[in-house]
């Protein structure tokens, strides 16, 4: 069976079928030919995987991202970050970093965060001066920032998958995204100094509080939205949809930049977005099902035990498989498949699923930023007018930065353990 798994899988995949029709095939291959289950079990399990409230959180996110995308809240975040560090060589550069790191705490969305901090700030930075590669490499790794920064639509698919908890999993990636963002800071602040990056742009005192005014409303979101979870006023999923009313009232009531068509598209777009990935779930929870029920993560587990002594190796493996894999198909696609694969090896080795998690979803960064499936490559593409190979060999430095962040976090447990360690578990 697993081999008739391996080679069903491997088919379709050479073949360019959808990462959704793989899983719902293999799926039915196995149990129409090695089992006597009736194929009726596939659709009840489809049914059961979207039947979780905390599924509810992905659409409000995607919706939310979207509205702040394309109406004024983005800017007027901008507009504070260049006030706050514009002055300092290089301030260009760390305002569109540090722009990154609170937008990814609004949409959590990684394509998101580029399309809205990139298609303001890539102008502006070449205007400035900077060149025209490190204005690309800049852009498309800082926004990848979206799905570290919590909230995070790939950490709750990787709760779901791993059944852990959504508010640890959140605050579990705030250190490592401030490491991220700090490593993309003090790398801009180098390469400033080494070729006289300036931005002399200076604001007068009425200015600064007119900017500050302005972008408060940008600046209590993730305030409300965080602070209300870790709280406990509300779930991760009310959350979501406070965020969606948050960005609805600032953008009409205090901005009035977003109008009724615009919020059509955006609406649309989130739908469809949504469908997709609640599809890919679906398919992928109905295929995790079919591992459990036949002990493959078990089996797997015996095989991993014999061969590999520590567990920090096993990461080190984990990770580099992950990447390979990340050439054929898309990041979060696969920790959707894989990650419950190995469920049980974790649990030998003593791995907390929180701490895989953070890995996880870094790794998930490389896949957004290497060909041939880098989504946020293909978002730089749109926003800077370059071919595929120019946006990877500008990002490419910046990947480097991440591996070192990644491997920071893998053997440093506690850098993303620590908050839930001091906050949520007593």
């Amino acid at each position: 069976m697993i081999i008739a798994l391996i080679v069903c899988f491997c088919a379709l995949l050479l073949l360019g079928m959808p990462i959704s029709v793989m899983l719902a095939a293999t799926t039915a291959v196995a149990l129409l030919f090695f089992t006597d289950t009736p194929l009726t079990i596939l659709v009840q399990q489809i049914f059961n995987a979207l039947d979780n409230s905390v599924l509810q959180a992905i659409p409000f996110f995607i919706l939310a991202g979207g509205i702040m995308t394309e109406g004024a809240l983005a800017r007027r975040l901008i507009d504070v970050m260049n006030l706050l560090v514009g002055r300092i060589r290089g301030g260009l550069a760390m305002a569109t970093v540090v722009a990154c790191v609170f937008f990814a705490a609004l949409s959590g969305s990684s394509p998101a965060t580029v399309v809205a901090i990139g298609s303001i700030m890539y102008p502006a930075l070449l205007k400035a001066g900077y060149g025209r590669d490190f204005t690309t490499g800049l852009i498309t790794s800082a926004g990848s920032l979206g799905i570290v920064i919590p909230p995070s639509i790939p950490m709750i698919l990787y709760c779901l998958v791993m059944n852990t908890s959504v508010a640890e999993l959140f605050m579990a990636g705030i250190v490592p995204g401030l490491l991220i963002g700090g490593v993309l800071i003090g790398y801009t602040y180098t390469l400033a100094h080494k070729n006289d990056w300036r931005h002399t742009r200076h604001y007068s005192p009425r200015e600064a509080l007119q900017i500050i005014i302005k972008g408060i409303w940008a600046l209590l979101l993730p305030v409300i939205v965080l602070g209300g979870i870790y709280a406990g006023f509300f779930t991760p999923t009310e959350a979501a949809a406070v965020s969606v009313i948050y960005a609805l009232l600032v953008e009409f009531l205090f901005y009035r930049e977003l109008t009724l068509k615009r919020l059509f598209k955006v609406t649309r777009d989130s739908a469809l977005l949504s469908s997709c990935l609640l599809f890919i779930l679906a398919c992928a929870m109905t295929f995790v099902w079919l591992l459990t029920a036949e002990q493959l993560p078990n089996k797997l587990a015996d095989i991993i035990i014999n061969y590999v002594d520590s567990w920090w190796m096993f990461l080190l493996l984990i990770s580099i498989f992950f990447l390979i894999t990340g050439a054929a198909m898309d990041a979060v696609s696969a920790m959707i498949v894989l990650s419950p694969l190995f469920a049980e090896t974790l649990t030998r080795y003593g791995i907390d699923y929180i701490h895989y998690g953070i890995v996880m979803v870094l790794m998930i960064e490389f896949g957004f930023l290497t060909p041939p499936f880098g989504l946020n490559l293909f978002v730089s593409m749109g926003i800077t007018a370059q071919p595929l190979t120019s946006v990877a060999k500008a990002t490419a430095p910046f990947l480097i930065l991440l591996i070192v962040c990644v491997l920071l976090v893998t053997f440093i447990p506690d850098i993303s353990l620590f908050l839930p360690k001091l906050l949520l578990r007593k």
